[in-house]
């Protein structure tokens, strides 16, 4: 069975294992660079996606899945990142996934097909692992006071290296030799150098000995909480990648050039780092986020609304989906810690959340793509989004309550050691 905490029984569970009372400089460095890398390999693709298919050969049936596979990889993937993590802990697991995403990305610039996706694959697993896994080493590793204020850094950092890979990739493209495979295997050197920032904290959980490990940890799945939080992570992942897809495209069909829809793209990317800085400005003292999920979510409702009924008015949608976008991955990615306990819950909350999460963003741009298709037009894909940004919002009203998913056998055992 699987509960959550009232404010008392949390009090009373939590001091059985409080957070650090400080955040040190070389952890919030070292949580920086990791989180770096958690997009750029992945969204230097869709620049480029032309020039991989001219070169490959691939059909844009191909190519869609060439986009599409790291979701349905991180789908996968990520309850086998938070089962490690219990066994070997977070902050070594997330350590070995650098090493790896740096040889996926090399493996994929190499030439082949089969070098293309199943170095995709490689790349999509260890960000799956980051994915999963940093939320749970700063809900351990950082003062329970500051959990959202670190999200908000790390996500903004995640944004803005993403931002730049997508705006840099064709350029490099066209400067570096090797074209297109040089521009994606580049970005092998920012994981490079994540890995020595990352090696001291390696030992920030004590492994546990195999024969204190439980036969079976109990898992979010049966928990009401956990399901919002996972949903919520869901369907504002669909937005973002489905933007991230098709937003180019839209604003061409309606007269925009292609540079100017590649701007307009940025923008939106960059309106999502504003209010990634922001937000946690006004959650650091609130602990009950129902009120800004909400509102975040509405946010993008009416941008893509207005996107269906007033094209022209592009730019004004850019920033509403920005702002909404920008402020419900924050809050997404503190819900998997700041929903959690402890840390070793807080990482089975973000295996359950990104493979419940990613496998609904994956059916995001193909869903779009082909409703595009069966109408000829935008009109019904972008109020489909709309609708869903607004069941978004009434999820995120209860993801953002002021509770904690434990496992009731966790919770029992607390009680009776206090006793």
């Amino acid at each position: 069975m699987i509960t959550v905490m009232s404010v008392d029984e949390r009090a009373a569970h939590d001091t059985a294992a409080p957070n650090p009372a400080a955040l040190t400089t070389s952890l919030l460095i070292a949580i920086i660079l990791v989180a770096a890398n958690l997009r750029a390999g992945l969204t230097g693709v869709g620049p480029l996606l032309p020039s991989v298919e001219h070169s490959t050969g691939l059909s844009e049936t191909w190519g869609g899945l060439l986009v599409t596979l790291p979701l349905l990889t991180f789908a996968t993937t990520s309850p086998l990142a938070g089962r490690a993590a219990r066994r070997y802990g977070a902050p070594r697991v997330l350590g070995l996934s650098l090493p790896l995403l740096a040889t996926g990305l090399v493996v994929r610039s190499l030439p082949g097909t089969v070098f293309l996706f199943g170095g995709t694959i490689v790349i999509a697993a260890a960000i799956a692992a980051g994915n999963v896994l940093l939320p749970a080493v700063v809900r351990s590793s950082v003062p329970e006071r500051r959990i959202g204020q670190v999200t908000g850094i790390y996500v903004t950092a995640m944004g803005l290296v993403a931002a730049i890979s997508s705006g840099v990739s064709v350029p490099l493209a066209d400067v570096l030799p090797g074209g297109w495979r040089s521009a994606l295997g580049c970005w092998a050197v920012l994981a490079v150098l994540a890995i020595p920032a990352w090696v001291p904290h390696l030992r920030r959980e004590a492994r546990p000995a195999p024969a204190a490990l439980p036969a079976k940890t109990p898992g979010p799945w049966r928990s009401a909480l956990a399901w919002q939080v996972s949903l919520f992570m869901g369907l504002q992942s669909f937005g973002f990648y489905a933007t991230i897809a098709w937003l180019p495209s839209i604003v061409h069909d309606h007269g925009t050039s292609t540079a100017a829809a590649g701007w307009e793209l940025f923008l939106f990317q960059a309106v999502g780092l504003v209010a990634s800085i922001t937000l946690p400005l006004l959650t650091r003292r609130q602990v009950d986020q129902r009120l800004l999920a909400a509102t975040a979510s509405v946010l993008g409702a009416a941008g893509f609304a207005l996107l269906a009924v007033a094209p022209g008015l592009a730019l004004v949608t850019c920033v509403l989906n920005g702002f909404g976008s920008g402020a419900t991955l924050v809050l997404a990615l503190t819900f998997q810690g700041a929903r959690a306990a402890r840390g070793p819950q807080a990482a089975a909350l973000a295996a359950m959340a990104q493979s419940v999460g990613y496998l609904v963003a994956a059916v995001g741009p193909l869903l779009l793509g082909a409703l595009h298709v069966a109408t000829g037009g935008w009109v019904v894909p972008l109020v489909l989004l709309a609708a869903l940004a607004t069941v978004q919002a009434v999820v995120g009203f209860g993801a953002g309550r002021d509770l904690k998913w434990v496992p009731r056998k966790t919770q029992a055992a607390s009680a009776s050691a206090s006793a």
